[in-house]
């Protein structure tokens, strides 16, 4: 019985991993089209700069700074 339980438990623990993984935006100014964009992934310094300095809970608030970030106008 016991078995079966914490075979279960170990289940469900890993099956639900993925919804508990925290994703972070970045706002990112692309080196040779000079453009900005919202990455999940922090950016390298060589494609993509970093133009916030500064991660971002949502895609929302990063949609937002990239509005309002100088160096993406």
């Amino acid at each position: 019985m016991f078995r079966k339980v914490a075979i279960a438990t170990a289940l469900v623990a890993v099956c639900s991993m993925p919804a508990f993984a925290a994703t972070e935006y970045w706002v990112a100014k692309d080196a040779t089209t000079k453009k900005c964009e919202v990455v999940t992934k922090k950016p390298d310094g060589t494609k993509l700069m970093d133009a916030g300095k500064k991660t971002y809970a949502t895609k929302g608030d990063a949609d937002k700074a990239l509005k309002l970030l100088g160096d993406c106008k």
